[in-house]
């Protein structure tokens, strides 16, 4: 039985296996331009984020009809739900899909269909966050949080993903004030691959309760302490980061000082199709390859659940932190 935990940062598109994008490529009638799984695996060799988002938004294409993003969203749930996860609070892109002739109706009702019977089927509690794509206008933000208006009841929050460096999160001041309006929590990736700056205008500008990523912000012991103060939690994403070359080496990774540090770390897997490891893999590599031993991975577990958006249900949460205290280490 593995460790209880709560994943929460992860791109639901960024679980699209190679056996069900062709799976999908098939039923839609998509060509893609690889001869096997073999050969688009093989393809998973990124130099940095953009090389990754290039294939991630290639892929995409197979992703069509809503019982496409059912089967997507279902399938990582099965993941998940066999590394130990019991809460996940999962990313979509809508812009990448209406973009295409996708509509956002399709995208939400689709993934609802997984995510409402993700208890009953999986054990595992859901939330939607709704991410902007920051590489495109604010102005196409703006457009697509009034299109998301309809399906407000099944979106949680909003996040800012996709190329980092050279969009800074004010540009998006705009659409988090709107959204912070409807009542919508904020999230949003910043000090992954662009500087600390890019986290502390996420915290003053746009209002965000979490930081996905974050990794950056050891460049910057002030930025720490108020990290740890204000209990800021990071999302961070172990694998992702040596896949991207954001760290040359697992072993390499800031995490263990980071948590010696006080700050609110979680260990999530971002893009896993892409990035070797679900949410157990990360916690299984950061133990292995980073000496964490059991207190340091309970503390992560916990930290996972403090960190969720599950304030409107207090009584889960006390039950998954009590599943965390109780867990006994093979």
């Amino acid at each position: 039985m593995p460790l209880p935990k709560a994943e929460l940062h992860l791109h639901i598109e960024g679980t699209l296996e190679p056996e069900l994008a062709f799976a999908l490529a098939a039923r839609n009638g998509v060509s893609l331009p690889y001869a096997d799984t073999d050969a688009l695996r093989e393809a998973y060799r990124f130099q940095d984020l953009q090389s990754f988002l290039n294939l991630y938004y290639e892929l995409m294409a197979v992703l069509r009809t809503e019982r496409d993003f059912a089967d997507l969203a279902d399938a990582y749930l099965a993941r998940a739900a066999a590394q130990g996860v019991r809460h996940a609070e999962i990313f979509f892109d809508p812009q990448a899909h209406t973009a295409r002739g996708v509509p956002m109706e399709t995208v939400v009702r689709g993934l609802g269909r997984a995510l409402g019977g993700s208890v009953q089927n999986h054990g595992v509690s859901t939330r939607l966050i709704l991410c902007f794509l920051r590489d495109r206008p604010a102005e196409s933000a703006l457009r697509t949080l009034e299109e998301a208006k309809p399906f407000l009841d099944r979106i949680t929050g909003v996040g800012l993903d996709s190329a980092e460096v050279g969009h800074p999160p004010a540009v998006f001041r705009e659409v988090y004030e709107t959204a912070a309006a409807l009542g919508l929590r904020r999230v949003a990736h910043a000090g992954e691959e662009g500087p600390p700056e890019y986290i502390t205008e996420a915290l003053d500008v746009l209002g965000v309760e979490r930081v996905d990523h974050g990794l950056r912000c050891v460049e910057d012991p002030a930025l720490v302490d108020r990290l740890v103060r204000a209990r800021i939690p990071l999302t961070l994403c172990p694998l992702s980061n040596v896949r991207l070359r954001t760290v040359d080496r697992l072993a390499d990774h800031p995490l263990p000082a980071m948590l010696d540090a006080g700050l609110l770390c979680t260990v999530n897997s971002d893009d896993p199709a892409y990035f070797g490891g679900y949410a157990g893999d990360n916690f299984d590599a950061v133990r292995d390859e980073l000496g964490l031993g059991e207190d340091h991975l309970r503390t992560l577990a916990r930290n996972s659940f403090l960190a969720s958006f599950l304030d409107d249900d207090e009584e889960l949460r006390t039950r998954y932190l009590a599943e965390v205290e109780a867990y006994e280490f093979p």
